[in-house]
C-alpha cells in the first residue's frame, strides 16, 4: 500500500471516528443534565450488563465519569444494581448501607479493603446510592454487590457468629485453618492439593444442613465465598492449562456471581465496575488465553451484555511503585501508599492518539457500527485491527511505565469506548478507624 493510500484510510478512520463520537458536554460529574446521554437509550436497547472499565486503578476522572454513568443508567434506564470488582465477602456490608442501613460511608468502603476503591469519587458514588434509595421501597431500590472472593473477613466473621450458636467445637478448626481467608490475597499460599480449599468445602459441607433458616442461608452464602477465596489462595500463577491459574479462576469466578445475581433477580439490570481488562467481552491473545470475567458474559448472555472500555490521553493516575526487575512484585513496593504516577501524551501508535486526534475532548463512541456494512472498508479494517494501548494496574514498575503498552484488537474486546483527555490522581480519603469509648 502506498502512502498515499495510508494517509487516504488514516483520513477515513479519524473522520468516521469524529462523526460518531459522543461529546461528553455535561462534563464528567454526576448530578449534571443528561442530554449529552441520551445516544446510549439506543445503544443500550436490549442490554442487561454493562461493564464500564478503567485503564487504571487510580483516575478520579474515570470514578466521575462512572458515578454519572451510574447515575443515568439506574434513573433513566432503569438499572438496579452496583456490581464491583471488590470484596464479595464485604459487599453485604456496603448494601446494607445504601439501602439504609447503620455506620457510615467511609466506615464500610473501608471494610471493601481495597485501597483503590477507598477514595473521595467512590465515596460520592456510595453516597448517592443511599440518597437515591432513600424513601424508596425496597423493591425500587438500587443494590451494592461485591464480586470479588478476597478480602473474606466479614464472611469469617459471620461463620464464627453462626457457629458459636450451633457448633462452637468448630471454632478453633474455623480460626486456625481459614482465618488467613481475612487478608490472604490470590496466588499467596500455592498448594497443589489445595488443602486450604478443601477445609473451606468441609465448613461449606457443614452449613448447608442449616440453609432452611434464616441465619444458615446467609452462612451457607459466605461459606461459598470462602470456598472461592480459598481456592484463588492455592492456585499458581503458572500452570500448564491456562484455565488453571489464579487469574482464570478469579475471572470465572466473578463472572459467575453476575450470573447469580440475574438467576436470583430476573428483572436485575447490572451496571459492572471494573478494570478494561476485566470487563473486556474477549481476548485479542490466542484461544488458549483464559477468558476475562466480561468474556464470560458474552458468552453467557450475548449482546444483553455491553462493555465500555475507558481510555484516557495525559496527566496522572495512582498507582504502587515496584522495583523492576526479580525483586518485584506485591513484595517490591517501594512505599506503603499508592503515588501518583504522571505520564505524557499518549504515542502516535496508540488508540488514545487517535481518539484525541479525531475528538480531542472527553467523550463516548459505539464501535458496533463500525463493524457493519455501513461502515467504510477502512473503518471496518481498523477496528478488527491489533493497536497499542496504554493498561496500568494497581502496581507499575518504576520508571518504566510511561512506556508500557498493551496489544488490543478493538471489536474483540470492546463494544464502545469512553475516552478522558486528562487523568489526575484519584484522591484517598482516610481508613474508616471507629472511635473507642
Amino acid at each position: 500500500m502506498s502512502a498515499n493510500d495510508r494517509e487516504t484510510r488514516s483520513g477515513e478512520v479519524t473522520e468516521w471516528l469524529s462523526r460518531n463520537a459522543v461529546p461528553l458536554s455535561g462534563g464528567l460529574t454526576a448530578g449534571a443534565p443528561t442530554a449529552d446521554l441520551q445516544p446510549l437509550k439506543e445503544v443500550l436497547d436490549g442490554v442487561r450488563i454493562v461493564g464500564l472499565g478503567e485503564s487504571t486503578h487510580g483516575t478520579r476522572e474515570f470514578f466521575q465519569l462512572k458515578h454519572r454513568l451510574l447515575e443515568y443508567l439506574v434513573t433513566e434506564l432503569g438499572f438496579t444494581t452496583l456490581a464491583m470488582e471488590a470484596s464479595a465477602s464485604a459487599g453485604p456490608a456496603v448494601d446494607a448501607y445504601v439501602r439504609g442501613g447503620v455506620g457510615n460511608a467511609a466506615q464500610v468502603l473501608t471494610g471493601l479493603g481495597f485501597w483503590t476503591w477507598r477514595t473521595e469519587e467512590v465515596l460520592d458514588t456510595i453516597e448517592w446510592m443511599r440518597a437515591y434509595n432513600d424513601g424508596r421501597p425496597a423493591d425500587e431500590q438500587i443494590r451494592f454487590v461485591g464480586i470479588d472472593p478476597q478480602r473474606s473477613g466479614d464472611s469469617l466473621a459471620v461463620l464464627e457468629a453462626f457457629l458459636t450458636s450451633v457448633a462452637p467445637e468448630r471454632l478453633p478448626a474455623l480460626h486456625s485453618s481459614l482465618g488467613v481467608l481475612a487478608t490472604a490475597y490470590p496466588g499467596s499460599r500455592p498448594d497443589p492439593k489445595q488443602r486450604l480449599m478443601h477445609e473451606a468445602e468441609s465448613l461449606l459441607d457443614y452449613v448447608r444442613g442449616h440453609q432452611e433458616t434464616p441465619a444458615g442461608a446467609v452462612a451457607v452464602r459466605h461459606a461459598r465465598i470462602l470456598v472461592r477465596a480459598a481456592d484463588l489462595v492455592t492456585r499458581n500463577g503458572q500452570h500448564p492449562d491456562p484455565e488453571r491459574t489464579v487469574f482464570a479462576a478469579r475471572d470465572r469466578y466473578m463472572a459467575e456471581a453476575v450470573e447469580d445475581l440475574l438467576k436470583d433477580d430476573p428483572a436485575a439490570k447490572v451496571v459492572l465496575w471494573g478494570h478494561n481488562s476485566h470487563v473486556a467481552k474477549g481476548r485479542t491473545t490466542d484461544d488458549t488465553t483464559p477468558l476475562p470475567l466480561g468474556g464470560h458474559l458474552r458468552e453467557r448472555y450475548g449482546d444483553a451484555y455491553y462493555a465500555l472500555g475507558l481510555l484516557f490521553g495525559e496527566g496522572s493516575f495512582r498507582a504502587h511503585r515496584i522495583w523492576p526487575g526479580p525483586w518485584s512484585g506485591v513484595g517490591g513496593l517501594t512505599g506503603r501508599i499508592a503515588e501518583g504516577n504522571p505520564i505524557g501524551p499518549a504515542p502516535a501508535t496508540t488508540v488514545e492518539a487517535q481518539l484525541a486526534a479525531a475528538t480531542p475532548s472527553d467523550h463516548l463512541l459505539d464501535l458496533r457500527p463500525a463493524t457493519t456494512d455501513d461502515a467504510p472498508h477502512a473503518v471496518r479494517e481498523w477496528a478488527g485491527a491489533t493497536h497499542d494501548t496504554r493498561s496500568f494496574g494497581a502496581l507499575v514498575t518504576r520508571w518504566f511505565y510511561r512506556r508500557d503498552v498493551s496489544r488490543v484488537r478493538l471489536t474483540d474486546e470492546y463494544d464502545g469506548l469512553a475516552y478522558v483527555a486528562v487523568s489526575t490522581d484519584s484522591r484517598p480519603v482516610s481508613p474508616y478507624r471507629p472511635v473507642r469509648p
